[in-house]
């Protein structure tokens, strides 16, 4: 009580003349060169304040984490008002060993998000101790004053969140947790929800007086087993710890999580319903029930129906050439799933964000998208052909001619045109895909490809089929015109999955270019009378994709969305269920077609949006259109990696039911009741 007493005296004396801010700026001392530290804070009516400390340290230095290990201090702060609560959330940690002393914090960058509450004055003071190691430690104090009647930074809000992404889940990861304590050493043993383990690593707070030794880690395909030494704070040996808390986290690549259980206790937790206890037989079966369905999806069908069309300008229709053309077509599916496995093995190694269809997220790839449907349009409305030399190696032969190579390009197409749909089984096979083993990535790729080619399969199979489509005829102009009007609807949707990038006025300019690229080609090869009809039908197209994406967010051609979607977090899950409400979250792209479909079919839906406005409802919503690490990080802790990702938590379901990917009125309706419980 004295020694508080006589700090806040020192600190009430030493900020009489300090200027105050929301942000304090980069702190320094004289003692230690090597770290520096900033502190932002914001204040909310209801005496809450949400503080982000950073702390940036020189290469070679280190500070440490909440349990540091030995020898070392975790950083503190010591606050000159009353404050009831302090909840210190702490990224997952680095290891140090040196010369045999096992440490455990950060280096080079660290941020921590902090809450406190309630905080009832304007201006609020604190000491933060630090300690930074080397070949040698400094302890330093680093003085926090914060007005918090200041405006905070304009990004405030963004970094808080970002930071809390960092932070462990408890949810997750693992499906199963025990542990057991013997002759001064403990065992842990964790079972992983999804695929095997790649690179885990734990983190452990020791019991009070307690210390815990380098640990040592086995893993074998699912299972994780973990034994340490303890020892009491002298270094001798530690008595019965079983019964006591067990507290870590652990962390496989880019997933975290926070384990809370009781050593000596066994724990199974609930998997994802739409993972647990699979296998990989079973994953390779969701992938090929998954590529097969992705045929019936909007994005693939114009090609499916192009590739059947194509058959049509055969004079002959001989079984051989129909079978040679279809199991090109399949090689093109094929090799494009296997280009998707290296690319997501690329990005593995890397270290950068895994999911399917997050190509959509790069502006690059929307423009080529865009350019290539726009040439399938023109050639589909006859408008040129593509008549190129063998020796070039052309990607498309003319259509209707002898060269082959257009059939595998129609075919991997096909694939890229498919990658912003999730169908139903495809993202359980992704999702186990992208944290197994390489060998099992490659294999699941391979039989989604399969799933994919099983209708272009078996008409190779049986060209018997291609066979009995009617004889060719003035219908088959026609067919070509439906057809590329189709693939020109499909351009337009990608088109606009460029303002989010690019801003409305240069997306405007593109189209404008492109109509009046088409029109001209038009009018040259057709004629006046064309001309006027297209005219009016492009005048049409523009003007009600105009409507379409300058409509209010709350406003659709399908309804009224009167939901009152917050920002999707983890902090606004845990404060919902703190407050025995219900969550429903949705996770959302504008590339993902199947989300456009669900929002129209489902959540527009009158009941839905009365159910989702509730009072006991909080209705949070994710936007995964351009890269966020923090919707990443939330998709991948819940064993996700495509959009659409639809959750229900409530208190019966703390744990949260993961929706299926395509919604159903009624079952979401269900779930959403079954959360509330009795009342």
């Amino acid at each position: 009580m004295f020694r508080s007493f006589v700090m806040a005296l020192i600190l009430t004396l030493f900020t009489l003349s300090t200027s105050q801010a929301a942000d304090t700026g980069w702190l320094t001392t004289p003692d230690n060169s090597h770290a520096q530290v900033r502190a932002t804070a914001q204040k909310f009516p209801t005496g809450d304040v949400k503080v982000l400390l950073e702390v940036q340290l020189e290469s070679g230095w280190k500070t440490y984490w909440r349990s540091p290990g030995e020898g070392g201090v975790a950083p503190e702060i010591n606050w000159s008002q009353d404050v009831s609560t302090m909840i210190w959330h702490w990224p997952s940690p680095s290891a140090f060993d040196v010369a045999g002393i096992h440490t455990q914090g950060y280096d080079k960058q660290v941020i921590f998000p902090i809450e406190l509450s309630p905080v009832h004055a304007d201006r609020l003071i604190g000491v933060l101790t630090l300690s930074t190691c080397s070949n040698v430690c400094i302890l330093t104090d680093y003085t926090l004053d914060l007005d918090l009647t200041e405006p905070v930074p304009a990004d405030f809000e963004w970094q808080y969140n970002q930071a809390m992404a960092k932070i462990p889940v408890g949810t997750g990861l693992i499906s199963s947790v025990s542990s057991g304590y013997n002759n001064s050493q403990l065992t842990i043993s964790l079972q992983k929800e999804q695929g095997a383990w790649v690179k885990p690593n734990i983190y452990l707070d020791p019991p009070e007086g307690m210390l815990y030794g380098i640990p040592k880690l086995k893993h074998q395909d699912k299972n994780l087993f973990v034994t340490v030494d303890v020892t009491d704070d002298w270094g001798d040996a530690a008595g019965n710890i079983s019964g006591k808390v067990l507290s870590f986290v652990i962390t496989d690549q880019d997933f975290s999580r926070q384990v809370n259980d009781i050593i000596g206790h066994g724990k199974e937790e609930t998997a994802p319903p739409s993972n647990s206890g699979i296998g990989l037989w079973g994953i390779l079966a969701f992938a090929l029930l998954g590529g097969l369905i992705l045929n019936l999806m909007p994005c693939v069908l114009p090609v499916l129906a192009m590739k059947m069309g194509s058959i049509l300008h055969l004079e002959n229709r001989d079984k051989g050439v129909i079978r040679k053309q279809f199991s090109i077509s399949v090689l093109g599916i094929l090799v494009s799933f296997w280009a998707l496995a290296l690319f997501m093995t690329g990005l593995r190694y890397s270290q950068e964000a895994l999911g399917w269809g997050i190509q959509f997220q790069s502006p690059w790839f929307i423009g080529f998208m865009v350019l290539v449907t726009a040439i399938f349009t023109a050639n589909l409305f006859g408008l040129f052909e593509l008549r190129l030399s063998s020796n070039m190696n052309t990607k498309m032969a003319t259509a209707g001619g002898q060269g082959y190579s257009r059939h595998f390009w129609e075919g991997a197409f096909a694939t890229l045109l498919a990658t912003p749909c999730s169908a139903p089984f495809l993202g359980t096979a992704v999702a186990y895909a992208l944290i197994a083993p390489l060998n099992e990535l490659w294999l699941i790729f391979t039989a989604l490809g399969i799933g994919m080619s099983l209708p272009w399969i078996l008409v190779a199979i049986f060209p018997s089929i291609a066979k009995a489509l009617p004889k060719p005829g003035k219908w088959m102009n026609r067919l070509r015109v439906v057809l590329g009007f189709m693939m020109l609807l499909s351009s337009i949707w990608l088109i606009t999955l460029l303002i989010p990038h690019l801003g409305m006025p240069i997306v405007a300019g593109i189209f404008v270019i492109i109509g009046l690229l088409l029109l001209f080609a038009i009018a040259k090869h057709y004629g006046k009378k064309v001309l006027l009809i297209s005219t009016a039908v492009a005048f049409l197209l523009g003007g009600s994709t105009y409507l379409f994406v300058e409509q209010p967010a709350s406003q659709t051609l399908a309804g009224q969305d009167t939901i009152n979607w917050q920002p999707l977090s983890e902090e606004a899950i845990h404060q919902a269920l703190a407050e025995n409400k219900r969550v429903f979250v949705d996770v959302t792209a504008d590339w993902c077609v199947t989300c456009k479909a669900n929002k129209y079919n489902v959540l527009l839906r009158e009941e839905i949006q009365t159910a989702l406005s509730a009072p006991d409802i909080v209705a949070l919503r994710g936007d995964w259109t351009k890269p966020s690490d923090k919707i990443t990080q939330f998709l991948k802790q819940r064993g996700q990696v495509a959009v659409p990702f639809n959750q229900v938590y409530g208190p019966c379901h703390k744990d949260g039911v993961v929706l299926p990917p395509i919604l159903n009125k009624d079952s979401t309706l269900t779930v959403l009741s079954e959360a509330k419980g009795a009342q």
